[in-house]
């Protein structure tokens, strides 16, 4: 009798087993079948936009506009008086500087070539300045024979300041990394502006490291 309730039990025991496996793996397939689904579903392919509106989109990126009209103002040849600080600390430098300006590709990007001095030494730079339509911003970058790496800057036009707003960064020499660094350029009237550039300073916060006063050359 004692042996026959032991085996009562044990298939007891089976059957309960078998069923909690049985819907332990329904429960995977349910599972399962949900997540397939849910992943086709997420895979399903975008719809492609309109072919019309993307000429349009396209054509609008590519055209110039008031903003490329108003860099062209800035085509010429100017001579500026440059003041630069090392240390916030210690009297600035100052040196004669030349920057000459002209469109390119059609309006859409203005070209500038800075010829001056940094330091003691000559300084050789380029600057391209565009205005991205689809972004609504400036885009500038600035390269010179004083590094090896690219100045990449951005920002807005304010019309009551007549200020030109830029912010970006530059490559850090001492440790390789991005160091900030934002310009003010700012239109006094047609034939002369002002440019200020700000920059991590040695105890990393920003100081003021440029200051040029340009004037159009006649």
């Amino acid at each position: 009798m004692r042996n026959t309730s032991l085996i009562f039990c044990a298939v007891v025991l089976l059957m309960t087993a078998c069923n909690d496996n049985s819907k332990n793996a329904t429960a995977t397939t349910d599972s399962t079948a949900t997540a397939v689904t849910a992943t086709k579903t997420d895979a399903a392919p975008a719809a492609m936009p309109d072919s019309a509106a993307m000429m349009k989109a396209w054509e609008d990126f590519k055209t110039p506009g008031d903003m490329h009209k108003w860099m062209a103002k800035t085509n010429g040849s100017w001579e500026g008086e440059v003041t630069q600080w090392m240390d916030p600390n210690a009297p600035p430098t100052k040196s004669k500087a030349t920057i000459t300006q002209s469109s390119a590709l059609g309006g859409r990007y203005v070209i500038s070539k800075y010829s001056g001095s940094m330091m003691g030494m000559p300084m050789e730079g380029i600057s391209t300045l565009g205005y991205d339509n689809a972004k609504k911003l400036f885009v500038n970058t600035w390269v010179d024979n004083l590094g090896t790496g690219i100045v990449q800057m951005s920002g807005t036009y304010d019309e009551a300041t007549k200020t030109l707003n830029l912010k970006g960064f530059q490559t850090d020499p001492m440790t390789g990394k991005e160091s900030d660094i934002r310009e003010e350029l700012t239109t006094i009237d047609n034939d002369s502006y002002t440019m200020i550039m700000y920059g991590a300073g040695m105890d990393g916060k920003e100081m003021k490291f440029m200051e040029g006063l340009f004037k159009r050359k006649k």
